[in-house]
């Protein structure tokens, strides 16, 4: 068993060094498979450099896809899949009708595809995905809603068959904050910057380390570091102690939770969806955790980042 182990995990390395675009794309055409959440494999695949486009009405299909981008380089698409409350059927019906056609307006996609309900033309629009259906137009996010309520406002019998192109709305663009929230509520994830790449330069003032850097500290040196978590683990085996991985920008961090700190420090171990730690760096043979000495919650953003808690 040990050596299947092993066989399995030395085999996905090989496809993640050599195949990472098809590798990645795997991953997320099969999710639950697997220990990670889809925004920790993305993260995990950009750094590796994968370009990683985000959902598009234009593009995208119901499974995460290859493309190709100007200089022949593969990059992944994200699929229709991860559009939250988009069914497949209604998926598939709006890829089937782009191929007879391209869509001219977002009035145009909800006449041809009337399998899209309400809520699944505004939070297509929420995350993005229908921007580039008018280019010319270049709409945000917001002027893609306004359109949709506008496209779905009933008319009468002499303006029934006239399509209106896109226009830009008199509603401001979403901010870096909003649009954070709407990837993660959309989606589950965002192809963007990472959360923790937007306070770096706050948290370099404040001294502490990135993931990176965690790295390559010596053991027994004091240290801080700061992440989205995104995973807890609690093994049978580990006599109490609470495995926690923080993410940021340059990769994870793994802090080690005791149960006398954990019990001084629940709601926050527990609850919090970004923190700062602060302990004493265990770095054995490469292995590097952080012993947790301090824990509190970081204000970094309202987005609900997914976590892989205690399975």
């Amino acid at each position: 068993m040990a050596a299947r182990r092993a066989y399995r995990r030395s085999a996905s390395a090989f496809l993640k060094v050599r195949y990472l675009a098809a590798f990645t794309a795997a991953l997320l055409n099969n999710w639950p498979m697997g220990f990670y959440h889809p925004a920790t494999v993305v993260k995990d695949a950009q750094r590796h450099g994968l370009r990683v486009r985000p959902v598009d009405a234009t593009y995208s299909q119901w499974n995460c896809s290859l493309e190709s981008d100007d200089e022949g380089r593969l990059v992944l698409r994200l699929g229709l899949r991860y559009v939250r409350g988009l069914p497949q059927a209604s998926a598939e019906a709006l890829a089937c009708q782009r191929t007879r056609a391209p869509f001219i307006s977002v009035e145009d996609l909800a006449r041809r595809v009337p399998q899209l309900s309400r809520e699944n033309l505004a939070m297509l629009a929420k995350i993005g995905a229908l921007n580039s259906i008018c280019p010319d137009a270049k709409l945000h996010r917001r002027d893609a809603l306004w359109q949709v309520e506008k496209a779905l406002r009933k008319c009468g019998a002499l303006l029934g068959g006239i399509v209106e192109l896109d226009s830009a709305s008199p509603l401001r663009r979403m901010d870096v904050e909003e649009r954070l929230v709407a990837d993660y509520h959309g989606t589950g994830l965002t192809t963007g910057h990472h959360p923790m790449a937007y306070r770096r330069n706050v948290l370099r003032e404040m001294g502490v380390n990135s993931a990176l850097e965690l790295r390559s500290l010596p053991h027994g040196k004091e240290a801080t570091v700061a992440g989205c978590v995104i995973t807890r683990q609690r093994p049978g085996t580990a006599k109490g102690i609470i495995f926690m991985t923080l993410e940021d920008e340059t990769g994870t961090s793994r802090v080690i939770i005791s149960p006398d700190f954990y019990d001084r420090n629940r709601t926050v171990v527990l609850k919090e969806r970004f923190v700062l730690v602060s302990g004493v760096v265990q770095n054995q043979d490469n292995v590097v955790h952080l012993k947790a000495r301090r824990i509190q919650p970081l204000a970094t953003s309202a987005a609900t980042t997914p976590s892989h808690d205690f399975h």
